[in-house]
């Protein structure tokens, strides 16, 4: 829709579709989710944990988490210590569970050895629908990935 004009009236339409990435999910219909980008975390990982502590409708009040039996087992927000161990908990095995599934991918993006040191990653597929980018185009677009 970002190349439709008048879609959005006070924006100009794009010339060309932008890349767009989906975030990993557990699916297997239509297809399973294939990581193209994988982006270690670890030196950021605490920075994230303090990220999502401020979007409390989606960390807190089950936007983007699910049930409010999920929700409830959330300590409460008088308890900021305990309700930012509990988040960084679920990150943690997120994040790590994205390093270990998806290991290849860090590997062709950091080589052998940094990919395998990797103990927290987010990894990103191409959507077809968007621009497919290259390599070299990544690394634009996440210049922290080490050169080849």
């Amino acid at each position: 829709m970002v190349a439709v004009p008048f879609f959005c009236p006070d924006t100009p339409p794009l010339q060309k579709n932008p890349v767009f990435l989906y975030s990993s999910d557990r699916f297997q219909k239509p297809y399973p989710f294939k990581a193209d980008i994988a982006v270690a975390v670890d030196s950021v990982f605490e920075k994230k944990v303090d990220a999502l502590m401020a979007l409390e409708s989606q960390t807190f009040e089950g936007g983007a988490l699910g049930s409010a039996e999920t929700m409830a087992a959330a300590p409460p927000a008088s308890q900021p210590e305990l309700r930012r161990a509990w988040l960084k908990e679920r990150w943690e095995r997120r994040q790590a569970a994205e390093a270990r599934d998806y290991r290849p991918a860090l590997l062709r993006w950091y080589g052998d050895t940094a990919g395998n040191a990797v103990k927290y990653a987010e990894v990103f597929e191409i959507c077809e629908y968007g621009r497919q980018p290259s390599a070299d185009e990544i690394r634009q677009l996440f210049p922290f990935l080490p050169q080849p």
